[in-house]
């Protein structure tokens, strides 16, 4: 009897055994896709693409091992600050168009931005999910949309950065599909992971135009970032920025990126003049005292982005919706006043309520910023208050 037992529990073993070993090797393939088949560039090897400037993102955001890192973060052991479970917002009802050179800007939460300008509504990287990730899984958002999905009007333009949860939503496109088919612009091989929602996606590559209507036209632009919707399918899709070309002052839209080489704000200044722009803030901190990651920047190299873009106003994004790192829930914005002071931008970079529409002043003529290195805004920064954030 003990020998029939020994029998079973050693056959179920191999059997287990078995079965790890083929899950080994047949579900990193699974979990793999190809979403873009193109030629070499200076950015794609053939099979992925790559970070010209080098790529740092590989490195895990906190040093040491991305499984240790993945670990304590998801049990929550690295000692974070706390963040809170739910934030009051009150939803904004923009209006249906924008005209006569105005432009009002409601911020949906994270990277999701509504502009309106010159009779189109755009929208970026849109996210009403309640979380960023698979199978309903993944952070939880702590701000509802600051529209609720019934007031938003008639989408025009769809701008999608990259493939990541927090910013590529298949069930938010499915729903602004069916209800408007607007013109969605994203990088290479997106357009395949778009496709499984039903919609359809236009794909450039850094440089690549699409146009939308006289005298607008979209421009995908170099951001330093990387991509993934599972595990095994690293980079095989691209990540960009854009700027839309508009009649009173471009749009740009930086996606989800870190400072790399630090030239790519400047390749999309050559562009024309840029009203306004959206760049991330959040994110940048996983252990106390960090001032920025190799795939996203925090408030200081995002103040050194907007002096190379030569913007005439900004707008932090990418924080206080999903709790992606380790920052404090509110460090971002405090971080950025902080440094927007330091180097003499007064207002013109700033962050706005989840929900207010906000009007930005027609005008593309740049603030006379100090410009400062980013030493000397570290330098300036060195203060008891923005040494107490976390």
């Amino acid at each position: 009897m003990i020998r029939k037992i020994a029998t079973v529990i050693g056959t179920i073993l191999l059997f287990a055994t078995v079965a790890l070993c083929l899950a080994a090797v047949i579900v990193p393939r699974y979990l793999d896709r190809i979403y873009y088949h193109g030629p070499v560039s200076s950015h794609f090897d053939g099979q992925r693409f790559f970070n010209p400037d080098g790529n740092d993102t590989l490195r895990p955001p906190a040093g040491k091992s991305r499984g240790g890192f993945i670990t304590r973060y998801l049990l929550g052991r690295d000692a974070r600050p706390k963040w809170p479970d739910h934030v009051a917002v009150t939803q904004g009802k923009p209006p249906a168009r924008v005209t006569d050179g105005r432009m009002l800007v409601t911020w949906v939460g994270h990277a999701s931005v509504l502009v309106q300008a010159d009779g189109l509504n755009i929208l970026t990287d849109p996210v009403w999910s309640d979380h960023a990730g698979p199978f309903g899984l993944g952070p939880k958002r702590v701000a509802e949309p600051g529209i609720a999905f019934a007031d938003l009007p008639k989408i025009d333009l769809v701008l999608v950065s990259h493939n990541h949860y927090d910013h590529l939503d298949l069930a938010t496109l499915k729903r602004l599909w069916e209800r408007d088919h607007p013109l969605i612009v994203t990088s290479l091989g997106n357009d395949s992971v778009i496709a499984q929602s039903g919609a359809k996606a236009v794909a450039r590559d850094w440089g690549g135009t699409v146009n939308v209507k006289p005298g607008v036209e979209v421009v995908v632009t170099r951001a330093h970032h990387w991509s993934s919707r599972w595990f095994t399918d690293r980079n095989r899709a691209l990540w960009s920025g854009f700027v839309v070309r508009l009649p009173h002052g471009n749009l740009f839209f930086a996606g989800d990126t870190g400072f790399g080489d630090g030239k790519w704000p400047a390749e999309a200044a050559a562009y024309g003049p840029i009203r306004l722009a959206l760049i991330p803030i959040g994110a940048f901190r996983f252990v106390p005292g960090q001032m920025g990651i190799g795939s996203h920047i925090g408030p200081v190299d995002a103040v050194r982005v907007f002096d190379r873009l030569h913007a005439a106003h900004a707008i932090g994004i990418h924080w206080g919706t999903f709790r992606l790192s380790w920052e404090g829930y509110d460090t971002p914005p405090r971080l950025l006043t902080a440094t927007a002071k330091c180097d003499g931008l007064g207002d013109a970079f700033t962050t706005i309520p989840i929900g207010r529409p906000t009007e930005i002043p027609d005008t593309t003529t740049p603030p006379a910023s100090r410009d400062l290195s980013r030493p000397a805004l570290l330098q300036c920064l060195d203060t008891p208050a923005v040494r107490a954030m976390r």
